[in-house]
């Protein structure tokens, strides 16, 4: 209870003395508020953008396998020897069709191919427009949902009919106030009629290549009147979902089997092809978000260092002014550690207050840049409290060698002090 009390009466002396000089605790909370927001502000960044791509990476399929020509990432232990891999043929139709009718572990087998062309309708056109052609398993393949209109019949799809799905920024450029589907936009000067209207994705940095918004999705047999899907400039790949209970290590392997037959490749020659799946890349993000995060804590380290700093000269400052009222608590019967929490308190609620008001500021910020940008930034709850612990931190940091040095003085001596 005695130690309670010194903790309670400390407190109190410490908030008095915050009142009394409120100019100076203003001044010294700027700098700790500059610190905590700079720090913090960086890691609320890295984080959202990290989750946006997670995020991303989670929606190509922790199942699917992605035949290509290219990695997404070097194997482990090697360097990314791009010259080999610019030797390799790109994945084929009848790749595929093999895949579809020789695999045991592979639930949905998709080919995709993509471009970029000028579209219009009318007087209105969407300029380098991604059109996205698939067989008919892509709606199994890849979520996403329909605002109007329908999807390919297998008909459609295997007769390569000249019809297609649009986004939902493609629909708003080519129409305006007008229902897109059984419309017929011009592809390259052909006609093509919209069947189905996607409904608003957002932007997504991974998904497919990018969010269906701006896309058009059209049947692969059809494509083939508008690009050679068997250049390198198509960027085919198959995509393969591995059946329930099946791992994807199975599926890779019975997926390297299936193409090596098919391109007869000797035991001994290496695989001209890559299997990629979104672990690959979600290892790679974990690396280059670590050396963000360092990167961060240098950035705004230097900032809390010099709000630490601040901190550290006006409570010497304030044991300096008070060193008279110092020797009369003393002389009163107060112990050293009374002296000591007096002063370590106040440092301490000064870094604290300070901090509090930087991540208000970054939450503030957050809704802000949230609504002008579309990223969504979001100040978490484990960023909340890293700010308060490092506010913390730095108030014990820099107040203990003055709270310290006030409870060491002599009770005689600081009464006769004078300045």
């Amino acid at each position: 209870m005695l130690f309670l009390n010194i903790l309670k009466e400390s407190f109190l002396f410490a908030l008095n003395a915050l009142k009394v000089n409120r100019l100076r605790t203003l001044l010294t909370l700027l700098g700790i508020t500059i610190g905590i927001f700079a720090i913090i502000s960086v890691f609320t960044v890295i984080d959202s953008l990290e989750n946006t791509i997670r995020n991303s990476l989670s929606s190509l399929g922790d199942d699917i396998i992605y035949v290509q020509k290219w990695p997404w990432a070097p194997p482990p232990g090697e360097e990314f020897a791009w010259w080999e891999y610019l030797k390799r043929p790109v994945p084929k139709i009848e790749e595929y069709e093999q895949i579809k009718k020789r695999s045991e572990k592979a639930e949905i087998v998709n080919f995709a191919v993509s471009t970029s062309r000028n579209v219009k309708y009318k007087n209105n056109t969407a300029e380098n427009t991604i059109l996205w052609a698939n067989s008919h398993e892509f709606e199994k393949i890849r979520t996403f949902e329909l605002e109007d209109g329908r999807y390919f019949t297998p008909f459609e799809s295997i007769a390569g009919k000249n019809i297609c799905l649009i986004g939902n920024q493609i629909a708003k450029d080519l129409f305006v106030d007008i229902d897109p589907v059984g419309k017929q936009i011009k592809i390259q000067g052909r006609k093509v009629t919209v069947v189905g209207l996607i409904a608003r994705e957002g932007k997504d940095i991974l998904n497919g290549g990018g969010s269906l918004d701006e896309m058009i999705i059209l049947p692969v047999i059809y494509a083939k009147s508008l690009m050679d899907i068997k250049s390198e400039n198509a960027n085919p790949m198959i995509m393969v979902k591995a059946k329930e209970n099946v791992s994807v290590s199975e599926l890779k392997d019975e997926l390297r089997s299936i193409i090596r037959s098919t391109r007869t490749l000797r035991p001994k020659e290496k695989d001209n092809f890559s299997l990629n799946q979104s672990s690959i890349l979600n290892s790679v993000l974990s690396s280059i978000f670590g050396v963000i995060n360092m990167a961060g804590w240098v950035i705004g380290g230097f900032s809390i260092l010099v709000g630490g700093f601040g901190i550290a000269n006006i409570m010497f400052v304030s044991v300096k002014e008070r060193t008279n009222l110092i020797g009369i608590q003393k002389s009163l019967g107060a112990k050293r550690k009374f002296i000591l929490f007096q002063f370590l308190f106040e440092a301490i609620m000064l870094s604290i207050i300070g901090g509090s008001i930087g991540l208000l500021l970054i939450f503030i910020g957050s809704l802000v840049a949230s609504n002008k940008i579309d990223l969504e930034i979001t100040l978490s709850f484990g960023n909340i409290l890293l700010g308060i612990i490092i506010s913390i931190v730095i108030g014990i940091i820099s107040g203990i060698f003055p709270s310290y040095k006030a409870a060491k003085l002599n009770p005689v001596e600081a009464i006769n002090t004078t300045f």
